[in-house]
């Protein structure tokens, strides 16, 4: 039943046979956990960004893609008010529809994630029906993939199935999850996992208007172009690490401030420059203009890529992955934590990954930075050497080949 949109979901190289074991799997651990006969299955990809590293923040553009990593749920209804999560490898998660108002003691858990999209939909006057959902996951935990966008994504799809006839496009229901994320679950969070996980393809996302930003979908296959994408995790160790990420949106918006505005995206780059020498004086801060520059010029550069993709102009669209990788290890600087000058993953896998591909395809940053994942196109004769090389260094398993995935978040049988 399934076989006709596996393409969709996982790319035209898909192994149907494997994905048959994983849906079947799902179908008996629901049935044998909630004794459901009949369950309506459910997928929502993980993501990757391709351009446009940490702009979203500060409103900027981003070129990213749905991927064929993903959480996939099995569903039945409930007769009860109660919404029930039992995701592999997690403590199960249940809920009272009847009672929705934020719960102190869940702040960073799914459960708090799940009652917040739930009151959501309810603020937005939907009648909300209880349901029970068998959950599992192949998005790579802590690899830049948008795991917990996914999840998120997934219950919004769910909710929007059961309770409000898939009325909801792609854009509200990021928004929903991105409110749980901000309101419920306590991390103040932008909107690009949450659209890039939801909307399915390559699309080109502009945050100039928050409240409703613009997608505009970009056709493109790599392997037609003779290029694979491979993420490689480097798998350094993220933890005290949250305020190497909250400084890069603070800094930028500490020069924003400098022209009395809230965020870069409304600074006008050429009086940036012109102002230089002033701002440099009041903030400070010289790697505050550094990540300035990053976000003025990597918002042109995305502009820059969606034209490549649109011109098939693959040599051009290359060069640009570099120069934003580039870019975010001099100007943006979150290639590996300052206080840990000893331990560079990323600089490492980055440097090994152009040694390897000799000037061929294309290697950057990929993420959050400081630690975890650099994204590489790797022409395809070279792609099994390309990743023994990887994991030869950062251990087996580190490397994932990854499709893009066209099909948006839904119910898929």
């Amino acid at each position: 039943m399934l076989h006709g949109i596996y393409p969709a979901l996982y790319g035209t190289g898909v192994d149907a046979s494997q994905a048959d074991k994983r849906f079947l799997a799902l179908i008996e651990m629901h049935e044998k956990r909630f004794g459901a006969q009949e369950a309506t299955l459910f997928s929502t990809s993980g993501r990757t960004e391709l351009g446009g590293n940490h702009t979203d923040h500060n409103l900027g553009l981003v070129l990213a893609a749905s991927i064929n990593l993903d959480t996939i749920a099995a569903v039945s209804k409930r007769d009860d008010k109660r919404i029930v999560l039992d995701s592999m490898g997690f403590p199960l998660v249940e809920i009272n529809l009847d009672d929705l108002a934020k719960k102190d003691g869940e702040k960073g858990t799914t459960a708090s994630l799940v009652r917040g999209i739930a009151s959501r939909f309810q603020e937005l006057g939907y009648s909300l029906t209880g349901w029970q959902a068998s959950v599992t996951s192949n998005v790579l935990q802590g690899s830049g993939l948008s795991s917990s966008a996914a999840i998120e994504v997934l219950v919004a799809t769910i909710i929007n199935h059961l309770d409000a006839e898939d009325t909801l496009d792609p854009v509200s229901l990021a928004q929903i999850s991105q409110y749980a994320e901000n309101s419920y679950f306590g991390k103040p969070s932008g909107l690009l996992d949450q659209v890039s996980c939801a909307h399915g393809g390559i699309v080109a996302i502009d945050f100039e208007n928050p409240k409703r930003p613009m997608v505009e979908p970009v056709l493109v296959d790599f392997k037609e172009h003779g290029y694979d994408l491979v993420i490689t995790d480097t798998r350094a160790d993220h933890s005290g690490l949250t305020d190497c990420y909250a400084s890069i949106p603070k800094e930028m918006k500490q020069v924003a401030a400098c022209f009395g505005k809230s965020v870069l995206r409304e600074v006008d780059p050429g009086l940036f420059m012109e102002s230089l020498p002033q701002i440099r004086s009041k903030v400070d801060n010289d790697r505050a203009l550094l990540r300035a520059i990053h976000f003025f010029q990597e918002n042109g550069r995305v502009l820059q890529m969606i034209h490549a993709l649109k011109e098939k102009d693959m040599e051009s669209y290359l060069s640009l992955v570099n120069q934003s990788g580039e870019s975010s290890f001099c100007f943006l600087q979150n290639a590996y934590p300052p206080s840990d000058a000893a331990h560079q993953a990323i600089p490492l896998a980055i440097a090994l990954s152009k040694e390897f591909l000799g000037g061929e395809g294309a290697v950057r940053l990929h993420g959050g930075g400081f630690a975890g994942t650099i994204q590489a196109y790797v022409p395809q004769q070279m792609t099994e050497a390309y990743i023994d090389a990887m994991e030869n260094v950062f251990g087996k398993g580190c490397s994932t080949l990854i499709a893009v995935r066209s099909l948006k978040t839904s119910a898929i049988g």
